[in-house]
């Protein structure tokens, strides 16, 4: 008898444990960005300059957390044309869009990285060590549709 209630205890508790960690992981840690926080002033790197310089954003959505500098997302349009983009800014190659959370609707990972891949968006250096190891990254679509995200760079192997 005593064994029944050890073996639901056990079961009970990783269940609640289970959940916890899950609450914690997609829901937990992260905080919308309003349009007017810091974070969410949206820059790319100049190619002259090589320094950020903020750019035109409009409907900015963002979400943030605390527990890991990866996890930065952010979604706005932009009037500003690739063309007009790709001569004043610095296109970054290696870009690699990282989930975001399900209820983040707005940021499809996949569907951004394949469009990177077949050219139907372009990325661009947003700021080079946002945090120590990470770039922020900007993907625009002709349509002027933009994402944002954090990514690890070249320094955080060392």
């Amino acid at each position: 008898m005593n064994g029944k209630y050890v073996g639901g205890f056990i079961v009970l508790s990783a269940l609640l444990t289970g959940a916890t960690v899950y609450y914690l992981q997609v829901y937990g840690f992260y905080k919308t960005l309003p349009a007017d926080a810091p974070a969410a002033e949206i820059r790319l790197t100049s190619i002259t300059t090589g320094q950020p310089e903020p750019i035109l954003a409009e409907a900015f959505e963002g979400i943030d957390a605390e527990s890991s500098p990866l996890r930065f997302r952010g979604c706005f349009t932009t009037p500003m044309s690739l063309a007009l983009l790709s001569e004043t800014y610095t296109v970054y190659d290696q870009a690699t869009p990282l989930n975001a959370p399900g209820w983040f609707t707005c940021f499809d990972a996949a569907r951004i990285g394949q469009d990177l891949e077949t050219g139907a968006a372009l990325a661009f250096l947003s700021e080079h060590e946002v945090h120590p190891g990470v770039d922020r990254i900007v993907a625009v679509y002709p349509d002027g549709r933009a994402f944002a995200w954090h990514q690890l760079n070249e320094n955080a192997e060392k």
